[in-house]
């Protein structure tokens, strides 16, 4: 039995984004059973409680609150146990699978102890998180550097993007990589145009199916934002701009509305969070196009959903974009009217559905939940 120690989520089941729903999806869609899973979780309550989640171990870390610097505490409390139950249950040979490097600059001994345990160690560096614009100056210093010390004591770095896998490489070229890309849900969503949240929503804002232009993503000035808005608004579209991201109360909005001026173009609309998952899945399959903007990271969650659901893809034309996409979405770049210009192209009614169709089958053959699991447990197992 091979026993897989998966830290640096919040936990199962997913509640969020991103790890925690590549955990969800790992554990819901194991194939083998040569694997055990032991899954952190981080709790309020109490440290080492175990729950089963679908066949996998879970175990609780109450973890300081330390601001920021509480993650690295969660992933240091998380490893110390799993460390501990590997003594206590005589596991041989166990992984040890971090995910994000937040940890990186303390990692040095935990690595060396899941070795001497006669471990791996292996890590998902997600994205460039030390690129965000959230992040201060010393915090990105630090990331930088937890970055690189994370390559310098894996046995092996798992990147989900080609993109990453390569600036990784040129990076840190001791580090020994591999690609495994992220999964994405490729059915339908079961709402119909006559369904009552469907037409509420639309009668809502003002518009209808094929109707408007989508944005949806973390709500952050690196996903581009102020350009996304900019040049919708130079653009000559009589269609709705529809923006579904967490925006209220945060500054960022009243930043954007005082240097775009976006609240005095009546076509564009933030409709805030929508929670319903088919509903949204509806909203997607519905839309006349997509644009994403986001430039910071790997396999975008959210670009690959687009790709699996929205027929036409606007999307900026940077490395990580261009290595998922491929020839299935048209480009973008931050120069003056290339956006707009796109837009106006797109708009005239072009032919949509070869694109659409590319698409879906382009995620249908490398991005399924049961192809990047059935990869993972491979690796795991080898």
């Amino acid at each position: 039995m091979q026993h897989v120690f998966i830290i640096g989520s919040r936990g199962l089941p997913a509640t969020y984004g991103g790890f925690e729903t590549f955990v969800d999806q790992l554990v819901s869609n194991q194939q083998s059973d040569q694997i055990k899973y032991h899954v952190a979780c981080l709790s309020d309550e109490k440290s080492h409680q175990h729950f089963d989640y679908k066949g996998a171990d879970c175990y609780t870390i109450k973890a300081p609150k330390l601001g920021p610097a509480r993650v690295i505490a969660y992933d240091m409390m998380a490893i110390q146990y799993g460390l501990q139950l590997v003594r206590e249950q005589g596991i041989q040979r166990p992984i040890f699978y971090i995910l994000g490097n937040t940890i990186g600059g303390f990692i040095k001994p935990f690595a060396k102890r899941i070795q001497q345990a006669g471990g791996l160690f292996l890590i998902n560096p997600d994205g460039l998180e030390w690129k965000r614009a959230k992040w201060s100056k010393p915090v990105q210093s630090y990331l930088k550097h937890a970055e690189k010390a994370m390559t310098q004591s894996a046995d092996l770095v798992v990147a989900d993007n080609a993109g990453i896998e390569s600036y990784l490489k040129e990076s840190y070229p001791w580090s020994k990589t591999t690609m495994v890309a992220y999964g994405t849900d490729l059915t339908p969503s079961p709402l119909t145009g006559q369904d009552k949240q469907v037409r509420d929503f639309y009668e809502k804002w003002q518009t209808a199916e094929q109707d408007y232009y989508l944005i949806l993503g973390r709500f952050v000035p690196e996903n581009n934002y102020e350009t996304s808005l900019r040049q919708f608004m130079a653009s000559q579209t009589k269609r709705k701009l529809l923006i579904i991201a967490n925006h209220e109360s945060n500054p960022y909005f009243e930043e954007l509305k005082a240097v775009t001026g976006f609240d005095q173009d009546d076509r564009i609309h933030f409709v805030g969070t929508v929670y319903d998952q088919d509903l949204l899945k509806y909203i997607r399959e519905q839309a006349f196009a997509y644009i994403h903007g986001h430039e910071v990271g790997g396999t975008n969650p959210g670009l690959l959903e687009a790709l699996a659901h929205t027929d036409l893809n606007l999307v900026l034309g940077v490395s990580f974009n261009q290595q998922v996409a491929l020839d299935t979405a048209l480009y973008w770049s931050k120069d003056d009217d290339s956006l707009a210009s796109l837009i106006d192209q797109v708009d005239q009614g072009e032919s949509r559905s070869d694109l659409g169709r590319k698409a879906k089958a382009h995620m249908l053959e490398n991005y399924t939940w049961e192809k990047i699991v059935s990869t993972y447990e491979e690796l795991f197992l080898s």
